[in-house]
């Protein structure tokens, strides 16, 4: 049976299932931004009028990407 609010027992804790992890606390966070990020992220730039710098993590680019969609609307509901 599935609880309404997503969540899996796991020991004693509540762990939620639907939380999306902080681009901070990623394990390869540090690496590179992967080609479609890179490739996203131009797309949005322009479209916003931004740059985005070369010596982005893959973090950073996830950050950026956030920020650039609230900015020029896509990938909003």
């Amino acid at each position: 049976m599935s609880d309404a609010n997503d969540t899996t027992k796991t020991g004693n804790a509540d762990v939620d299932q639907s939380a999306e992890k902080d681009p901070s606390d990623w394990v390869t966070g540090d690496e590179p931004p992967t080609g479609p990020q890179l490739s996203y992220l131009e797309t949005l730039a322009r479209e916003a009028g931004d740059e985005v710098p070369s010596d982005l993590t893959k973090a950073q680019a996830s950050e950026m990407i956030d920020k650039l969609q609230s900015e020029t609307g896509r990938g909003t509901s």
